[in-house]
């Protein structure tokens, strides 16, 4: 346990401003955004969905992908897309989800990836 005078104190200078109705903290105005490209959040959301999808499926819950859609308010078609991120290679998802390696193409794009045979999908995504 650290006595009062081998404490360090750190200021970090952040502004917090409602943003409808909720804060948000803001940096700095001399922030500069780094240049590396970050993992996309909406991309982690569509695996964990579609994940959480395919078990419910495999689970018996729903016979089809329409009884699916219905159930969770989506359309068939965007249901179905999205379903297949829960069939990307192993190491595809392993660098995407473990990794936050950023891929080369967009979640839609990425959806299409899926069908592919395993062995061609790292190239698509992250090259």
């Amino acid at each position: 346990m650290m006595n009062p005078d081998e404490s360090l104190q750190v200021f970090v200078p952040l502004k917090v401003r409602k943003q409808n109705g909720r804060p948000k903290i803001m940096p700095p105005s001399t922030y500069l955004p780094s240049e590396d490209r970050t993992q996309d959040p909406h991309i982690l959301r569509a695996i964990g969905r579609a994940w959480g999808w395919r078990r419910r499926m495999e689970a018996g819950e729903f016979n089809t992908v329409t009884d699916l859609a219905k159930a969770v308010g989506l359309a068939e078609r965007h249901v179905s897309r999205q379903l297949r991120l829960a069939y990307l290679a192993p190491g595809v998802l392993k660098r995407l989800v473990y990794k936050r390696e950023v891929p080369a193409v967009t979640l839609l794009k990425l959806t299409d990836v899926a069908a592919l045979p395993w062995h061609e999908q790292p190239e698509r995504v992250f090259d």
